[in-house]
């Protein structure tokens, strides 16, 4: 489990396939209390470490299914590609974001921004067959970051990214086009599906 809360920018620095596809991943955590087999998101994407070293700097390796890069976002990284990355949570640690799986849902594609004061407004185009799970004032997790929906039009909606949101994640970078992992909250998940028996 994770709270969507990004604690490190990571960076792709190879790809292989070997079946399955093996990343290696930069980053700047302190692999010494990274266990193998350990989970970490990465775009929002829990993967499980394999490989853990430090030449010449710090890095993780993770094995992705076909599964996962068809359904993700992953099929767009590269090397050199920024991730968000996110440590799972423990006992006891700060809930600061809201209770993120990371089992992307689908991707959602960016359609617009524009900046509101100092922030910008993003607005996504969800799946259709996720809209329903979006609500105006819920939570989504993007791209691994748990974020608050601002709007909803049909299967758009809308979020706003703060300065300090985008120094210290991926989202500074972000332009329309992207392509972004799309998890809805498990809450509205399970809320609808309730409804389905009423």
């Amino acid at each position: 489990m994770f709270t969507g809360i990004v604690t490190d920018v990571g960076r792709v620095l190879a790809l292989e396939q070997r079946g399955d596809l093996r990343a290696r991943i930069g980053t700047a955590y302190d692999i010494d209390g990274i266990d193998i087999g350990a989970s970490i998101a990465c775009e929002g994407v829990c993967l499980t470490v394999v490989a853990l070293g430090r030449d010449p700097s710090p890095w993780f390796d993770v094995q992705i299914s076909a599964e996962t890069v068809g359904a993700t976002n992953v099929g767009s990284w590269a090397q050199g590609t920024p991730l968000n990355l996110e440590r799972a949570l423990k006992v006891g640690d700060e809930l600061g974001g809201h209770i993120v799986s990371g089992h992307i849902d689908g991707v959602a594609e960016v359609v617009a921004m524009r900046d509101e004061g100092d922030s910008t407004r993003f607005t996504f185009r969800a799946p259709q067959s996720f809209a329903k799970f979006i609500a105006p004032k819920g939570s989504v997790a993007l791209n691994g970051t748990s974020l608050t929906v601002n709007a909803v039009d049909g299967g758009d909606f809308g979020v706003n990214i703060i300065p300090h949101t985008k120094a210290v994640t991926t989202w500074g970078q972000t332009r329309v086009g992207d392509w972004i992992n799309l998890e809805v909250d498990t809450m509205a998940r399970y809320v609808a599906r309730l409804r389905e028996y009423d």
